[in-house]
């Protein structure tokens, strides 16, 4: 069943997921204490980061009476896995522009999108590059008609929005709170809900990710109107890139799993804890700092 123009599309406030502490040796040599707060379990179709952008999003396209979302990706982008969730969930047509040619078979993602109805549209990277450009967005206007359109990562006002919810619902004492950052909403909207004293640090899944940091000023000064000082950008634990992975990531999500039964998702969250960890060991947290790690992304178990 599709939307009608006066339907209104409502996700509720994020619910309470748990905050638990992860005891390990290297952290407690640090003298540094981390909690986990279990974001991946906030809703089964639309894990982490993704309920909190697409949140105040879904709400707003029903209300313009939209009834196709589109937005942009990779082929491994948890955002276009969400945003074909969404759609399947709540009656949208859905719509994804691919970066790069097909592969076949797909991978898991994007089979996981076209099962839910997900229509597929691959450009080559050199128009990718393009694709905020007012002429690329109105060629997919007339190519599909009119739709709702989502940029690349889900980060825009009201992503950051639904982001900065997120500090008021850690209701134990702590000093830094820790994500990735791939397109900038998360961390933007976090530093923006933080209390006064509390700060946020972000790890770059990119390679060559130092654009990140006016990214992240720019979705606050747009959605705020001020940029705050309480936020920095770590580039050092990429590992690669993009959906790439090293030896060194491989052998931090390999002990992580021998000593705490979890199997990290790696594009995003394991670089977040592996670059956490190795701060910790080089003494770059004061002793005594407690540190939230937001986990966007689901992981598993062994």
């Amino acid at each position: 069943m599709r939307l009608r123009p006066d339907e209104r599309v409502e996700l509720e406030p994020a619910r309470a997921v748990p905050l638990t502490e992860l005891h390990d040796d290297r952290l407690e040599r640090a003298g540094v204490r981390l909690l986990l707060k279990r974001d991946d379990l906030l809703h089964p179709l639309l894990p982490g980061n993704k309920y909190r952008k697409l949140r105040h999003n879904l709400t707003r396209a029903a209300e313009l009476g939209h009834d196709t979302l589109l937005t942009y990706g990779g082929a491994y982008s948890n955002h276009i896995r969400a945003v074909a969730a969404a759609g399947a969930e709540f009656g949208f047509r859905t719509i994804g522009v691919i970066r790069g040619e097909e592969h076949l078979p797909l991978n898991d993602t994007l089979a996981f999108a076209t099962g839910c109805g997900m229509r597929l549209v691959y450009i080559d990277r050199t128009s990718y590059r393009a694709k905020d450009d007012p002429e690329a967005v109105e060629a997919l206007r007339r190519r599909f008609g009119d739709f709702y359109r989502l940029p690349e990562g889900g980060s825009n006002d009201l992503a950051v929005r639904g982001c900065a919810e997120l500090p008021a619902e850690i209701d134990v004492p702590f000093d830094v709170v820790c994500c990735p950052v791939g397109t900038g909403g998360t961390l933007a909207g976090i530093a923006a809900g933080l209390a006064p004293g509390r700060r946020a640090l972000g790890f770059s899944v990119l390679k060559g990710g130092r654009f990140l940091a006016e990214t992240v000023a720019r979705l606050q000064q747009v959605t705020y109107d001020t940029v705050t000082a309480n936020w920095s950008i770590n580039y050092d634990f990429h590992a690669g890139g993009y959906a790439r992975r090293d030896a060194d990531l491989d052998a931090f999500i390999a002990g992580f799993a021998d000593r705490h039964g979890m199997v990290l998702e790696w594009v995003y969250v394991a670089k977040m804890l592996w670059g956490i960890f190795t701060l910790a060991d080089l003494g770059e947290f004061h002793p005594g700092t407690i540190i939230v790690a937001v986990i966007t992304a689901p992981v598993g178990r062994e």
